[in-house]
């Protein structure tokens, strides 16, 4: 990727709220990924986070429900298997995130950071949302980054992003308590209508920023759809003491 490409991608993101950038990983490492991850599923190796924890909108009742096991996230990636940390610190990443941030970049393990599966059948839906409304740093300037390991549609559940949310200065009430951006109310109807679902295709990454609202759908089709996530920061952003965003080391690169 040149420089002058980052930097465009870079533009986009600070003034669109996210960016996709094409055929970022080869689809040979995806497939590599891909082949850990269902395994990790299959043993169901800890730590995991099962959907009837999260309770969204189409998700188990509970662990005793019809499909009470379905995995929602493999956590803590960068812990899991090498390749994913590897991807994690990747040198085109540290890059990427030193221009946009201006200063070395931290990857935080308390967010994120995980190998995120959506199910058919099982797999819920995530309503609007800002994903800054958990995370506690100085700033409210951080990165994810989102790997499609296979294809993202909107038929098996992919990201839609309201373009230029990540600026606008949304009054608490139009959130509920959960923190999610509610529906019932005209002036957030209008901004869900600029909602754009960019369709992914294998190796494919979209850089969002944590005030970018986005959601996502069920899982329509009869595969399960793996997503790689991570999120960033710079070293000057510090976690506040004391709160889940300090809860575990972070990682320079």
């Amino acid at each position: 990727m040149s420089l002058h490409s980052k930097k465009e991608q870079i533009q986009t993101l600070r003034e669109q709220g996210f960016v996709v950038v094409p055929g970022l990983v080869s689809p040979e490492r995806c497939d590599e990924l891909k082949r850990i991850a269902q395994r990790q599923l299959q043993e169901a190796a800890a730590p995991i986070e099962f959907e009837a924890d999260l309770k969204y909108p189409g998700a188990p009742s509970s662990k005793d429900a019809p499909g009470g096991h379905t995995v929602r996230r493999l956590l803590d990636a960068y812990g899991r298997h090498p390749a994913f940390a590897q991807w994690a610190t990747a040198p085109e990443i540290r890059g990427w995130m030193e221009l946009y941030f201006g200063e070395e970049p931290r990857l935080s393990r308390a967010h994120h950071n995980c190998m995120m599966t959506k199910h058919p059948a099982y797999g819920s839906l995530t309503g609007w949302h800002r994903d800054v409304r958990y995370w506690s740093f100085e700033r409210d300037d951080l990165v994810s980054v989102w790997l499609a390991v296979g294809p993202e549609t909107i038929d098996n559940g992919a990201l839609w992003f309201v373009p230029h949310s990540h600026g606008a200065a949304f009054t608490s009430d139009r959130f509920d308590e959960a923190k999610f951006f509610r529906t019932d109310l005209a002036e957030n109807e209008a901004a869900i209508r600029t909602a754009v679902s960019p369709e992914l295709k294998t190796g494919d990454v979209v850089f969002f920023h944590c005030n970018t609202l986005h959601s996502a759908g069920k899982n329509l089709s009869d595969q399960v759809k793996f997503s790689l996530v991570f999120t960033y920061h710079g070293v000057s952003n510090v976690p506040l003491p004391g709160t889940r965003s300090a809860a575990k080391p972070e990682i320079a690169f």
